[in-house]
């Protein structure tokens, strides 16, 4: 007779460095929120990734990783770093200017979305199914619920800003995408390092010209402690993580953790900064964990006995 056999999410190990990855990023926002309250953005983000690379440059040579020997490579990681690094945090620092962190938060949770639409067309193995495509949708529903009542447009340059987010998503989804369908042999600290060093040149320009001399700016104890935390956990341990999951799980199932941060970054804020949780948000996020199981749980097989 027929029956149909399911199979495990993942692997647990890489189960487990998924669920790591993901607590990582969800604390990100928050020393994000504490550090730029001192700092200009992106001079605060230019920051972050020098020292990532001081940490990195060291680290990648004692382990004696091989470099890149083909031109195609050193193009791969210097296209990304700056689409991923550079640009998209250009346009989201700019956008968050007129868009509210609700709004954001929204915008951003369509990062999966997007990954799903490239590698439905660059890759495979990732193709678009309506389990996936109704799973992000429930996801970026949860996000919403949560953040009801910011979702307003504050300004008159809202909708610019919001397209400003919206395009930092793109350039998000789109580099992992990209370096999953033409990087996947390469190291993890050989992506994460190049990154850093291709998008810091263009990021720091962009903080000179725009927010002024770094140099002059008084810096608080507090945005330098946040800004190491965020250049050694986020920038160092939580990238190279994500590169050694993106091999294992794929581009979309990798960005779906970005449906999960805005929850636990919720709790984090209640927790350590005696920010409000309401009822709205608790239902939002088991919203946001149906919609992950939705979408990363494997199609199940038909077999025969």
């Amino acid at each position: 007779m027929a029956w149909y056999a399911g199979r495990p999410f993942m692997p647990s190990r890489v189960a487990l460095v998924w669920i790591i990855t993901c607590l990582i990023w969800s604390t990100v926002w928050l020393f994000i929120k504490i550090g730029v309250s001192d700092v200009p953005p992106v001079t605060f983000a230019a920051l972050r990734l020098i020292i990532g690379i001081l940490v990195m440059v060291p680290v990648t040579l004692l382990s004696r990783t091989p470099l890149p020997r083909a031109p195609s490579d050193w193009k791969l990681i210097a296209i990304t770093g700056v689409i991923l690094l550079g640009l998209n945090y250009a346009l989201l620092n700019w956008g968050l200017q007129f868009v509210s962190s609700g709004l954001t938060a929204v915008l951003q949770s369509m990062t999966p979305a997007f990954a799903l639409v490239f590698s439905h067309y660059l890759l495979p193995d990732e193709r678009m199914t309506t389990r996936k495509v109704t799973g992000l949708a429930l996801g970026t529903f949860g996000i919403g619920l949560i953040f009801w009542d910011q979702l307003t447009f504050g300004s008159e340059r809202a909708f610019s800003g919001a397209l400003a987010v919206t395009s930092g998503a793109v350039c998000v989804a789109f580099a992992y995408v990209m370096v999953r369908r033409g990087g996947r042999h390469l190291a993890p600290g050989i992506l994460t390092t190049g990154q850093m060093m291709a998008a810091f040149v263009p990021l720091f320009i962009y903080a000179c010209v725009v927010e002024g001399n770094p140099f002059a700016m008084t810096w608080t104890w507090r945005a330098l402690q946040s800004a190491v935390y965020l250049a050694l956990a986020g920038s160092v341990l939580a990238a190279w993580l994500n590169y050694w999951l993106l091999s294992r799980v794929g581009a979309v199932n990798l960005l779906i953790m970005g449906l999960v941060e805005p929850v636990i970054a919720i709790a984090l804020g209640a927790w350590i900064l005696g920010e409000s949780m309401n009822g709205r948000a608790m239902i939002g996020g088991a919203v946001i964990l149906a919609s992950v199981w939705l979408s990363m749980a494997p199609a199940k097989t038909r077999a025969s006995a």
